[in-house]
């Protein structure tokens, strides 16, 4: 099912018009030289990207750095191109980028300046905000209300550093207690070891989606930061760059972000904000 779903969509696409094999450089020369295009994802930041039933990488991201890589295939003729997702972490993404060990990074991202020091990113491909995750039988409605309270966020993200300003701003006594990943932030909260989880909103409400703990949650509906998503990749490679925003921007074109969108968030009743509409038209960009 999922190839299909590729494949109708690329029947949409207009040419990618890439120079020939002889003419490549830069990623695409190493995705044509050795035959493989290396995606890395976030394994617990559903629904932009974690694993499903049988270990699969599932998700938003995930979906559209599938129809990039069958793009890429398609353009140099060459289908038997293997695509292999690799497990990356909040502190090893970049790495990862830089040392190109990855072509392509899948997931929750937010675009930066000051990451864009290390790595170039895509077109914007979301926008959400950090806020709150917390147990319903002890709500937390905002930062203010993290007085004398401790809170989990994922290190190396720039969620606990907006956090940490938020915080010193509003003169909030907390303590903020670094986790590895989504999935150990929910396990403290869940036991209790901590009194809400922060992350972007969107990762929160797929925290809750993917649980069947039996814990009922409480998100708090005050967003203290900006997070625009896109894809990473590295520094001055125009050609693989254009390469992945000519499929973005076929996806926003012909409104096909909105059944990815729809695909993650419709079956929970979520439907895109205004602003997020707006992020697709506006970069719905011609050919």
């Amino acid at each position: 099912m999922m190839r299909s779903y590729i494949l109708g969509f690329l029947s949409l696409c207009l040419p990618l018009s890439f120079a020939s094999a002889g003419e490549l450089s830069g990623t695409l020369k190493r995705i044509s030289d050795s035959g493989q295009i290396n995606l890395g994802y976030r394994v617990s930041e559903a629904p932009m990207s974690f694993h499903d039933p049988n270990g699969n990488p599932v998700g938003y991201s995930i979906d559209l750095c599938n129809l990039i890589a069958t793009a890429v295939k398609q353009k140099l003729s060459q289908p038997e191109i293997k695509i292999n997702y690799l497990p990356v972490t909040a502190e090893t993404r970049f790495d990862a980028i830089v040392s190109g060990k990855i072509d392509l990074l899948c997931g929750a991202t937010t675009k930066t300046l000051k990451r864009s020091e290390r790595v170039s990113f895509s077109q914007l491909t979301f926008a959400t905000g950090g806020s709150l995750l917390s147990l319903k039988e002890t709500e937390v409605n905002g930062v203010s209300a993290l007085a004398g309270k401790k809170v989990a966020v994922v290190a190396n993200t720039t969620t606990i550093e907006t956090l940490k300003a938020v915080v010193k701003k509003q003169l909030v006594d907390v303590k903020i207690v670094p986790v590895s990943d989504a999935a150990n932030g929910m396990k403290m909260l869940d036991s209790g070891e901590v009194n809400a989880f922060a992350s972007d909103q969107v990762v929160l409400i797929g925290q809750v989606i993917a649980r069947n703990s039996g814990k009922e949650y409480a998100l708090s509906k005050q967003l203290f930061s900006f997070e625009p998503f896109a894809l990473a990749l590295a520094r001055g490679d125009a050609d693989f760059r254009l390469a992945v925003d000519r499929v973005l921007s076929q996806v926003n074109r012909t409104r096909h972000i909105r059944k990815i969108y729809a695909k993650w968030f419709g079956r929970f009743g979520e439907k895109p904000s205004p602003a997020l509409l707006a992020l697709f038209q506006l970069n719905a960009t011609p050919e």
